[in-house]
């Protein structure tokens, strides 16, 4: 039998206790990674995936994939994401990944770029949904660890099997479904369309936990995707780039119906610092200086005057100097209300 519990009951997968209605992290490739993830905890996250991880480069030993791996105490319980087109190297990535001691194993049937989808992983099994049930199990079967999905809707229009889908994967013995409301065709386009997951959460048969991801922004929309689609947590995937606040700010507004105020300018920069020192603490000085050059401008978004503040903090090569222009940042725009 599934641990998962309706109502006002915690929600589980498998031995682990999320409480009632958790906030997930999605595995976001180039944000997920250890640095931010400390940030998103902090702030609340209730359980959080790593950046989704190649099998065939787990296989492989490559750096880049096993370094994504690394998995922090403070940070659980935490899920490792992987994919793939090949079910025995999806098989032999997940016994390496036991080796890193996940509470979760997570397969990304979801992700829409062209040189993974095209290649048949990521949402691209979406059209061979035999071999997406197929692979599931010889997963399930191959590890102790309880095995989730994320996934979408369907390839496109035409194919929103999404209900007959979760059914399957629940059948061969996943214990948890993320289900974004897109298609792949649709990317991250228009809106999201929640009713399907609703359909699926709906389902009779469903007796494990299903997650809605998409357009999760604000307080308002959790509390909608909760209360109206009757769906068991929220996955926050973009509106947290920049925002690890959100996960907190969802809480207190599900318990109290009142927002929280928004994190001030010393907050932001602060949370930048942290995010930067980490970043160099996991990845080096050349690398996490560089790869935090994507994240400036998301923790200062509206700000009009801040280009030449961001032009000043990408264009540096020092932790120092970065950090001095944060203070000036700091300085220059203190008491602006976001």
């Amino acid at each position: 039998m599934f641990n998962y519990f309706c109502g006002n009951m915690s929600v589980k997968i498998g031995n682990i206790d999320l409480g009632d209605f958790p906030l997930l992290l999605a595995p976001m490739e180039d944000v997920s990674d250890p640095p931010f993830r400390a940030l998103c905890k902090k702030h609340g996250a209730d359980l959080m995936f790593t950046e989704f991880i190649s099998s065939e480069g787990l296989i492989r030993d490559a750096k880049k994939s096993t370094q994504k791996l690394d998995i922090y105490d403070f940070e659980r319980p935490i899920g490792i994401q992987i994919f793939g087109n090949n079910i025995e190297s999806m098989m032999e990535a997940t016994k390496i990944c036991e080796s890193a001691n996940p509470e979760i194993i997570d397969i990304n049937y979801g992700c829409p770029v062209k040189k993974v989808a095209n290649k048949g992983a990521g949402a691209g099994i979406l059209r061979d949904i035999p071999k997406m049930v197929e692979m599931t199990k010889q997963i399930v079967k191959s590890t102790n660890i309880p095995v989730t999905v994320k996934t979408r809707l369907g390839w496109d229009e035409n194919t929103k099997y999404i209900v007959e889908v979760a059914e399957r994967l629940q059948d061969v013995g996943i214990q948890a479904i993320s289900i974004h409301g897109r298609t792949r065709k649709q990317m991250y386009k228009g809106e999201a369309d929640w009713t399907l997951i609703k359909q699926v959460k709906e389902n009779p048969r469903m007796n494990i936990p299903v997650f809605g991801n998409g357009d999760i922004d604000s307080p308002e929309k959790a509390t909608l995707m909760r209360d109206e689609f009757g769906l068991d947590g929220s996955m926050i995937g973009r509106g947290s780039i920049g925002n690890p606040w959100i996960f907190n700010e969802i809480k207190h507004f599900l318990k109290t119906g009142e927002h929280l105020a928004r994190p001030i300018m010393k907050e932001r920069v602060e949370a930048c610092k942290q995010h930067l020192k980490h970043s160099i603490e996991w990845k080096g000085d050349v690398l996490g200086i560089s790869e935090m050059k994507r994240h400036y401008t998301n923790y200062f978004k509206g700000i009009n005057d801040f280009k030449s503040y961001r032009i000043k903090m990408v264009t540096s090569e020092s932790e120092t100097e970065i950090q001095e222009i944060l203070d000036e940042v700091a300085l220059k725009f203190e008491g602006y209300e976001f």
